[in-house]
């Protein structure tokens, strides 16, 4: 049963969450946003928001010279950019203040099923305890995104509002059936960690979207040892996308990024979006020259909220125990405000981008799709559109191709690191499109790119081919030099830290193809990372955050293509040709490969 105290310390945590938003609220606002996310928290209402609307979208014929053809809207050339809404829009959105959508509606049974459904796919399927169980799979939607610091902070306390119902249901339920028997004794001995508050929290992470989404994606890539299996489970939904912004939210951000004119430079543009991510989604659209081109748009307000979702998250974590103290929460979230910065500058990325493309130009097996300058800015960025089978799928193909593949990858992660100093660090594998005809690898989506110092990649080198050839000595002085170790961990903290470092170097210890395809590297490095998380003292540099995202990310693809790569032979070429010293300040190009 859930104690006082521990409700106490949540409705503190949501008296904090809320007081930013209070301190801004106009009062009729606040009052109508109290008392429907209180009815929704009770389940007094149920299902969607709807609202009659007796009013049908006019269209000017005079003044719109252009065709409707299902999603996509095709131009003149004297059309504009000020495209009507689609008539479903006003029951999908009925309400401007999108504040009033953050909380989940519920059932008589507490759970918040109406936006998941189930799904017997083993894709989709949690395995808690050693048992596979079906999950949910959402089903995305059209809604505005909450775009000011009031409308996000009500979501958030709406969010908190729903986990401390939740919590008291779980407890009354369990005074009533008694305390559930798992393994994971987190799960057992906290009504916090319930599937309902689990599915709460992934469907307002999917409306919010922004900061609070990417975070949430970024924790769905842990494992048990970090994250409650419930809990974990339900931030895999968060990968399968966020809603998506009506039409006429996403007209008023190209109106203000491109100017009013922007479909005077396009054939075409289709509304409905190729996906839909944490910080934008991404369309279709032709240029006048006939060129496919991909549109990335950013949610209004994501930017200018990224310091008050990551405060508000790090609230709800910490009132709410979610997360193990060894995680040390403030130096991962003081990673990721700077990492979602970046990433929400669309000029840096267009930057990025472009410096990629120079790199790989003459690279056999890589393509970077050039950027279409008169149609990016801060917020909106196009490029050409290239196409290509995404790694999961890659992993259905015939073993050559998936060997390949695997190759090709690891080999850029190197090439990356050790040469470029200069990394694409989101390892989605999304971002790496196999063109079959052309045995090349389309990349995109640079967002996460970022510089490794000079001083930095040169231990790491070391420490890795320490790692591959069981060094202990070296592992553990590269280790205190690198921010690892502080040279005063236990014999235990030292001992699983140094088995964890030879699992990782395990592929490139020998010669020969590595087969991904018969490794447990995951269950290993899981099993020494608990231990690790409970001993270690102190936080990993912050080089590491993003980096060991995109090596794990290398890994986990070649696993899943079962590849077999010869990866002691990749990493000592880039060894035997590596040039340790001063950072000469110089920038690489194709031509240092």
């Amino acid at each position: 049963m859930v104690s006082l105290k521990d409700i106490a310390r949540l409705v503190n945590g949501l008296s904090l969450v809320a007081k930013e938003g209070v301190s801004r609220a106009q009062l009729k606002t606040l009052i109508k946003a109290s008392i429907l996310s209180a009815s929704d928290v009770a389940g007094l209402t149920k299902g969607e928001l709807r609202s009659l609307d007796t009013q049908t979208p006019q269209v000017d014929t005079s003044d719109y010279a252009h065709r409707n053809t299902g999603s996509v809207v095709h131009f003149t050339d004297e059309s504009t950019a000020d495209i009507p809404p689609r008539e479903s829009e006003a029951q999908a959105n009925p309400d401007a203040d999108a504040s009033v959508q953050m909380v989940a509606p519920s059932t008589s049974n507490g759970s918040v099923g109406a936006d998941f459904q189930d799904v017997p796919s083993t894709s989709n399927a949690a395995t808690v305890d050693g048992v596979v169980s079906t999950w949910k799979q959402r089903k995305p939607r059209e809604r505005r995104v909450p775009s000011t610091p009031f409308s996000r902070a009500i979501g958030f306390a709406g969010l908190g509002a729903g986990l401390a119902w939740g919590t008291l249901q779980e407890s009354a339920k369990r005074i009533m059936f008694g305390t559930p028997n798992s393994k994971n004794d987190q799960h057992a001995l906290s009504p916090f960690l319930s599937e309902s508050n689990a599915e709460r929290l992934a469907l307002a992470l999917c409306r919010m979207r922004g900061a609070a989404l990417k975070l949430g994606q970024m924790l769905s890539i842990q494992d048990e040892s970090l994250v409650p299996a419930p809990i974990l489970a339900a931030l895999d939904i968060v990968r399968q996308g966020a809603d998506r912004m009506p039409r006429n939210q996403l007209n008023q951000v190209l109106d203000a990024e491109l100017g009013s004119n922007w479909s005077n430079k396009l054939m075409s543009f289709d509304y409905e979006p190729m996906a839909a991510a944490s910080i934008g989604q991404v369309h279709r659209a032709v240029t006048k020259d006939g060129l496919e081109v991909a549109v990335k748009i950013q949610y209004p307000g994501v930017a200018d909220s990224i310091e008050s979702d990551i405060e508000n998250v790090k609230l709800l974590l910490t009132y709410t125990n979610l997360m193990p103290e060894k995680l040390y929460i403030d130096n991962a979230m003081k990673v990721a405000k700077e990492e979602l910065s970046r990433e929400c500058d669309y000029e840096l990325e267009a930057k990025n981008q472009k410096r990629f493309r120079s790199l790989l130009t003459n690279v056999k097996g890589f393509y970077v799709p050039f950027v279409v300058d008169d149609l990016s800015s801060k917020r909106v960025l196009t490029t050409e559109l290239v196409h290509g089978v995404p790694i999961d799928k890659v992993a259905l193909l015939d073993k050559e191709t998936r060997d390949y593949v695997g190759k090709k990858l690891l080999e850029l992660t190197l090439m990356e690191l050790f040469i470029f100093r200069f990394m694409q660090t989101d390892p989605n594998w999304s971002n790496f499109l196999y063109d079959e005809t052309g045995k090349s690898i389309n990349l995109i989506d640079f967002g996460a790119a970022r510089d490794y110092p000079k001083h930095f990649v040169d231990d790491y080198l070391r420490m890795v081919l320490a790692c591959a050839n069981s060094d202990r000595e070296t592992v553990i002085e590269m280790s205190r030099r690198l921010g690892f170790l502080t040279g005063k961990e236990s014999e235990i903290m030292l001992e699983a830290h140094i088995q964890a470092g030879f699992v990782v170097g395990l592929p490139f210890a020998k010669r020969g193809g590595y087969d991904f395809g018969s490794t447990n590297i995951t269950q290993s490095i899981s099993n020494l990372g608990a231990t690790m998380l409970r001993h270690r003292l102190t936080p990993p540099p912050e080089e590491a955050y993003s980096l060991h995202r995109k090596l794990s990310g290398a890994f986990l693809a070649c696993i899943k293509l079962r590849a077999v790569v010869p990866c002691r032979e990749l990493l000592l070429d880039v060894y035997e040709n590596y040039h340790f010293g001063e950072d000469s300040g110089e920038i690489l190009s194709t031509s240092s490969i």
